[in-house]
Protein backbone atom coordinates (compact mmCIF):
# COMPACT_ATOMS: atom_id res chain seq x y z
CA UNK A 1 0.00 0.00 0.00
CA UNK A 2 2.83 1.96 0.73
CA UNK A 3 4.01 2.06 -3.01
CA UNK A 4 0.26 2.88 -3.81
CA UNK A 5 0.59 6.02 -1.87
CA UNK A 6 3.94 6.71 -3.28
CA UNK A 7 2.64 6.74 -7.02
CA UNK A 8 -0.34 9.09 -6.04
CA UNK A 9 2.08 11.50 -4.26
CA UNK A 10 4.59 11.39 -7.26
CA UNK A 11 1.67 12.15 -9.26
CA UNK A 12 0.27 14.59 -7.37
CA UNK A 13 3.36 16.61 -7.14
CA UNK A 14 3.10 16.75 -11.28
CA UNK A 15 -0.02 17.97 -10.53
CA UNK A 16 1.49 20.61 -8.29
CA UNK A 17 4.24 21.47 -10.70
CA UNK A 18 1.68 21.87 -13.34
CA UNK A 19 -0.43 23.86 -11.44
CA UNK A 20 2.71 26.56 -10.42
CA UNK A 21 3.82 26.64 -13.84
CA UNK A 22 0.09 28.12 -14.71
CA UNK A 23 -0.23 30.04 -12.13
CA UNK A 24 3.27 32.10 -13.53
CA UNK A 25 1.60 32.29 -16.76
CA UNK A 26 -1.44 33.91 -15.74
CA UNK A 27 0.72 36.08 -13.78
CA UNK A 28 2.26 36.60 -17.12
CA UNK A 29 -0.98 37.28 -19.56
CA UNK A 30 -1.76 39.70 -16.84
CA UNK A 31 1.18 42.20 -17.43
CA UNK A 32 0.61 41.22 -20.54
CA UNK A 33 -3.09 42.64 -21.06
CA UNK A 34 -2.34 45.65 -18.67
CA UNK A 35 0.73 46.67 -20.83
CA UNK A 36 -1.46 46.28 -23.89
CA UNK A 37 1.34 43.66 -25.48
CA UNK A 38 -0.76 41.19 -27.90
CA UNK A 39 2.20 39.65 -29.19
CA UNK A 40 2.72 37.80 -25.64
CA UNK A 41 -0.95 36.71 -25.54
CA UNK A 42 -0.70 33.85 -27.99
CA UNK A 43 2.37 32.18 -26.79
CA UNK A 44 1.22 32.48 -22.89
CA UNK A 45 -2.42 31.02 -24.80
CA UNK A 46 -0.41 28.05 -26.05
CA UNK A 47 1.27 27.49 -22.74
CA UNK A 48 -1.64 27.29 -21.10
CA UNK A 49 -3.27 25.20 -23.52
CA UNK A 50 -0.73 22.81 -23.20
CA UNK A 51 -0.31 22.34 -19.72
CA UNK A 52 -4.03 22.23 -19.27
CA UNK A 53 -3.99 18.65 -20.87
CA UNK A 54 -0.94 17.55 -18.91
CA UNK A 55 -3.22 18.22 -15.90
CA UNK A 56 -6.36 16.73 -17.13
CA UNK A 57 -4.29 13.50 -18.23
CA UNK A 58 -2.72 13.38 -14.62
CA UNK A 59 -6.12 13.93 -12.71
CA UNK A 60 -7.52 11.00 -14.51
CA UNK A 61 -4.48 8.76 -13.34
CA UNK A 62 -4.74 9.71 -10.11
CA UNK A 63 -8.33 9.59 -10.21
CA UNK A 64 -7.92 5.83 -10.62
CA UNK A 65 -5.41 5.08 -8.48
CA UNK A 66 -7.36 6.86 -5.71
CA UNK A 67 -10.06 4.58 -6.47
CA UNK A 68 -8.18 1.92 -6.04
CA UNK A 69 -6.61 2.97 -2.66
CA UNK A 70 -8.29 2.16 0.53
CA UNK A 71 -6.27 4.22 3.11
CA UNK A 72 -4.38 7.42 1.78
CA UNK A 73 -1.37 8.63 4.16
CA UNK A 74 -1.16 11.86 5.33
CA UNK A 75 1.37 13.07 2.44
CA UNK A 76 -1.35 12.19 -0.09
CA UNK A 77 -3.88 14.37 1.76
CA UNK A 78 -1.64 17.05 2.36
CA UNK A 79 -1.02 16.82 -1.54
CA UNK A 80 -4.91 17.03 -2.81
CA UNK A 81 -5.39 19.91 -0.79
CA UNK A 82 -2.43 21.67 -2.18
CA UNK A 83 -3.88 20.90 -5.78
CA UNK A 84 -7.27 22.02 -4.90
CA UNK A 85 -5.77 25.05 -3.22
CA UNK A 86 -3.74 25.87 -6.40
CA UNK A 87 -6.57 24.98 -8.80
CA UNK A 88 -8.97 27.38 -6.87
CA UNK A 89 -6.33 30.39 -7.06
CA UNK A 90 -5.72 29.83 -11.08
CA UNK A 91 -9.21 30.30 -11.45
CA UNK A 92 -9.67 33.46 -9.86
CA UNK A 93 -6.67 34.78 -11.47
CA UNK A 94 -8.07 33.16 -15.29
CA UNK A 95 -11.16 34.99 -13.77
CA UNK A 96 -9.40 38.69 -13.03
CA UNK A 97 -7.56 38.24 -16.57
CA UNK A 98 -10.98 37.53 -18.44
CA UNK A 99 -11.80 40.70 -16.72
CA UNK A 100 -8.93 42.75 -17.45
CA UNK A 101 -8.90 41.27 -20.98
CA UNK A 102 -12.77 42.49 -21.22
CA UNK A 103 -11.99 45.82 -20.12
CA UNK A 104 -8.97 46.49 -22.72
CA UNK A 105 -11.55 45.32 -25.57
CA UNK A 106 -14.17 47.76 -24.46
CA UNK A 107 -11.25 50.82 -24.06
CA UNK A 108 -10.10 50.13 -27.38
CA UNK A 109 -13.28 50.13 -29.23
CA UNK A 110 -14.36 53.27 -27.42
CA UNK A 111 -11.67 54.84 -29.24
CA UNK A 112 -11.82 53.22 -32.22
CA UNK A 113 -15.47 54.23 -32.15
CA UNK A 114 -14.61 58.34 -31.36
CA UNK A 115 -12.02 58.06 -33.70
CA UNK A 116 -14.12 56.97 -36.33
CA UNK A 117 -17.01 59.06 -35.38
CA UNK A 118 -19.26 55.80 -35.20
CA UNK A 119 -22.65 57.08 -34.27
CA UNK A 120 -22.93 55.03 -30.92
CA UNK A 121 -20.61 57.50 -29.72
CA UNK A 122 -21.81 59.97 -27.72
CA UNK A 123 -21.07 62.80 -25.34
CA UNK A 124 -22.84 65.26 -22.67
CA UNK A 125 -23.59 68.47 -23.14
CA UNK A 126 -23.34 71.42 -19.88
CA UNK A 127 -26.65 69.75 -18.78
CA UNK A 128 -25.70 66.73 -18.11
CA UNK A 129 -27.71 65.09 -21.16
CA UNK A 130 -26.24 62.75 -23.36
CA UNK A 131 -25.99 63.78 -26.86
CA UNK A 132 -24.91 61.52 -30.00
CA UNK A 133 -21.29 62.62 -31.37
CA UNK A 134 -21.91 64.49 -34.86
CA UNK A 135 -17.97 63.43 -35.96
CA UNK A 136 -16.63 66.76 -35.47
CA UNK A 137 -13.50 64.98 -34.41
CA UNK A 138 -13.08 63.20 -37.52
CA UNK A 139 -14.13 65.40 -39.92
CA UNK A 140 -11.30 68.12 -37.84
CA UNK A 141 -8.53 65.90 -38.08
CA UNK A 142 -5.65 67.21 -40.39
CA UNK A 143 -3.36 64.05 -39.90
Amino acid sequence: MADHNHLIASKLTQQVTCLESIAVLLDDELTAIAAKRGEGLKSIAQQKVSLLQQIQLIDKEVQTLVSKNDSPDDEVNELISKVNSLLAACKKKNDVNAHAAHQAQLSVKQLKDILIGAPSSMTYDQGGSVIQGDKKIVHNLKA
